[in-house]
């Protein structure tokens, strides 16, 4: 039976193919297809990278532990060894005993919590790293959209020595923004794969952050959808009033034929 409360890292992976020789094979001269190919790369290196955070380090704990047993073995060779008096004169030594044993109380649990956590922080600043990827790779997809801009083709104007090229019919604009939608899409998900099999309370921040901002880009890219939806409504009207014209043109020329047709005949 089919899990939907979790995420299927090989339908991630397969999808962002699939969209990646969607990009190629419609614009296979664009920059957008090596985005794609570089997200796919991505995306294959999140599975390989989520299955070893999640496996245990056991050359690490066990260092770790050997460490932390060092560490109590030690307490109980040298504190022994120690000539303490447990006599207290008057109320200044007892703060002065307490204060020291605090302290070394302090730092004896700080050795053991880093210890103890050491393995964890590793794991959590390969994933932020893995985060932070995917965080580029969100502004690299934005920075290709950036300049497509469906208000030309609604309100065209004079070019200046500097203006980008545009090329794109309406009909390519729309898949070029589409295929930019989906991108940011997969890239989140990309992130709630990590988020899924990382308990971390950093990682999962860094996960929301990421779908915050495609969130964010994304709705952007939206933006200009909608204004080429009404690109392409007034270039479907255009089209239907010169059909329109050109019907009547064609009957009324059909029209005076067939009156010099009957006018011939009598």
């Amino acid at each position: 039976m089919t899990a939907y409360y979790s995420l299927d890292a090989s339908k991630i992976v397969s999808t962002i193919e699939r969209l990646a020789r969607r990009v190629q094979e419609r614009f296979p001269q664009a920059s957008l297809t090596r985005v794609a190919d570089e997200l796919l790369r991505v995306a294959r290196d999140a599975v390989d990278r989520v299955e070893t955070l999640t496996r245990p380090n056991i050359l690490l704990r066990s260092g770790s532990g050997l460490l932390l047993a060092g560490l109590v073995a030690l307490l109980f060779v040298v504190v022994p060894q120690l000539r303490l008096s447990w006599r207290v004169r008057d109320g200044a030594e007892l703060i002065q005993a307490l204060g020291a044993l605090c302290e070394a109380m302090i730092v004896i649990g700080g050795g053991i919590l880093f210890l103890v956590t050491l393995e964890s922080r590793i794991k959590r600043g390969q994933a932020l790293k893995a985060i932070h990827e995917l965080r580029a790779l969100a502004h690299i997809v934005d920075m290709h959209q950036l300049t497509k801009d469906p208000e030309q083709l609604l309100l065209p104007g004079p070019r200046t020595e500097s203006s980008p090229e545009r090329r794109m019919t309406a009909f390519e604009l729309q898949r070029y923004l589409d295929y930019s939608s989906e991108m940011l899409a997969l890239i989140s998900k990309v992130g709630a794969f990590y988020a899924q099999h990382l308990a971390d309370p950093v990682v999962l921040a860094a996960v929301d952050e990421v779908e915050e901002l495609t969130t964010g880009l994304s709705r952007k890219v939206w933006q200009k959808i909608a204004i080429l939806d009404q690109v392409l409504v007034r270039h479907a009207e255009q089209r239907e009033a010169a059909l329109e014209r050109a019907r009547r043109r064609t009957g009324e020329i059909g029209f005076g034929t067939s009156g010099a047709k009957a006018r011939g005949q009598f």
